[in-house]
């Protein structure tokens, strides 16, 4: 009987393969069973004080393809290209920033109105807001919407879009009396001297004072709707017009005026 070889000299036939990877660099990276080995390569040798430090085999970085960082162009904040939105909670409630434009608002009246519909009653809100830079410029805007806060920011906006400019002497005060009307109600304005202050009452004094008139005197007549006395007012002062602008209708000068 033949003697078995022992199992050290019994060579096998996948020894001469070499497993190479599809992945160029894969193939580049130390095998971990052969840690020691290659760190014993890589150490600096005692004849050689001055060692070449090893090539990497890796991709160039001009060759391979940018990496995705994960990172927004704008950054984490969403709201960055909005400046009038800002956030206000966790919650993902945000909020209209007020517009900085120098007009100041007040509001005149809330009220509380329904309409009828089919499925009965719908209530929303309507809301009188006056705006106005104290320096001659006013306007007067109405609202509706189903909550308060939009209602006031409507009628703020409808407000800005009908500012007008109401012409006023030195002493801040109406160059002359006029009077207008806007439905059942009618609107009396007369100049003051100084000192007197703004005597009005209702929607007629908020108008004139976001309108930046100190010297005043007003008088509401007929309807004591709210919003028709604001309109009414703002008719009253469309009225008006400066001493020069007489003075270029007639063709004659200022001085004229006086005697």
């Amino acid at each position: 009987m033949a003697a078995t070889p022992p199992a050290a000299a019994i060579a096998s036939p996948l020894s001469s393969f070499t497993i190479r990877s599809p992945i160029p660099y894969l193939s580049s990276f130390p095998n971990p069973r052969n840690s020691s080995l290659s760190a014993a390569h890589s150490a600096p040798s005692p004849s050689h004080p001055n060692p070449k430090p090893p090539t990497s085999t890796l991709p160039s970085p001009t060759t391979s393809t940018p990496k995705k960082t994960g990172v927004s162009v704008l950054g984490n904040d969403v709201y960055v290209m909005d400046s009038k939105v800002k956030r206000m909670s966790a919650f993902g409630k945000v909020k209209k920033e007020k517009t900085k434009d120098g007009f100041e608002e007040r509001v005149v009246q809330v009220r509380r109105v329904t309409k009828a519909v089919k499925g009965g009653k719908q209530l929303h809100f309507r809301a009188i807001v006056v705006v106005g830079d104290k320096q001659g410029r006013v306007g007067v805007g109405v609202g509706k919407a189903k909550e308060v806060i939009d209602a006031v920011q409507k009628s703020a906006t409808n407000a800005r879009r009908n500012i007008i400019a109401i012409p006023m002497t030195k002493y801040l005060t109406f160059p002359h009396r006029s009077e207008g009307d806007y439905g059942a109600a009618t609107v009396m304005l007369r100049p003051a001297a100084p000192g007197t202050g703004v005597i009005a009452g209702g929607a007629v004094r908020i108008v004139l004072e976001m309108a930046g008139v100190e010297n005043a005197l007003g008088k509401q007549l007929g309807s004591k709707n709210a919003l028709n006395n604001a309109r009414a007012t703002v008719v009253a002062v469309q009225k008006m017009k400066q001493f020069r602008e007489f003075a270029e209708e007639r063709g004659i000068p200022m001085e004229e005026l006086w005697r």
